[in-house]
């Protein structure tokens, strides 16, 4: 990088093969939209909470492969980048109906956990800092509450699948594990089902009615304005 770029305070980034100076600072997704690439997928909520913008990074001269998320992760100088439209994994067809909460569940459904060699690449690759390893674990003793703890943050961007070197799929198995659970183990919330009961007496029906009637800026006034949760 010259002298005059770092002046102006840019990067050399590679998309696509083709090398674009971009304003330092500026997240990866940030950086592509600048260089002038639009995003039509592979991006959501820009907020670190979908698992949409999985990237895959080298940095110039470091053999290392890399991961992260494009809206959070800022860009280097001589990183070069390759966004992934989806992560492809296995996912076995199931019904939750007919399962039920045994220790031999999640085994059944994902038996490659038992090849789990405790690398713990996939807790290293999780852009959101979970303990993958230890939830992976956890899921080949069949502790769903465990899992279901350890995993409840997970965005499913499948990065962790990516760099298992035997093939698991820790997103997807928390999922099973949450599943079953929320479903058959944690206790009900009692307040959920009043407020489910409320819905299906048509208590919010006035209030649903006025918001699919009411203007956008309305809407956006409403938004901006809501209570929220500190």
């Amino acid at each position: 990088m010259s002298k005059s770029d770092v002046d102006e305070g840019k990067v050399r980034v590679y998309i696509m093969g083709r090398e674009y100076k971009v304003p330092f600072g500026l997240t990866i997704m940030k950086a592509m939209e600048y260089a002038g690439y639009r995003f039509i997928r592979g991006a959501g909520c820009r907020g670190g909470f979908c698992g949409s913008c999985a990237t895959v990074y080298r940095i110039e001269g470091d053999y290392k492969l890399r991961v992260a998320l494009a809206c959070q992760k800022t860009v280097e100088d001589g990183m070069y980048l390759t966004q992934l439209p989806f992560t492809p994994a296995n996912k076995p067809v199931y019904d939750v109906e007919k399962l039920s909460p045994s220790v031999n569940v999640l085994l059944e459904y994902y038996p490659e956990i038992a090849k789990c060699v405790s690398c713990n690449t996939c807790t290293k690759a999780c852009p959101q800092d979970l303990e993958v390893m230890d939830y992976v674990q956890a899921a080949l003793r069949g502790d769903l509450e465990e899992v279901s703890r350890l995993s409840f943050d997970c965005i499913g961007c499948g990065l962790c699948a990516m760099r298992c070197p035997t093939s698991i799929v820790p997103y997807n198995v928390a999922q099973l594990a949450r599943r079953l659970y929320g479903k058959y183990v944690m206790p009900r919330a009692k307040h959920v089902d009043d407020r489910v009961k409320e819905v299906e007496e048509g208590k919010f029906d006035e209030e649903m009615k006025n918001l699919m009637e009411a203007s956008l800026d309305v809407l956006k006034e409403r938004y901006t304005k809501r209570d929220i949760e500190k």
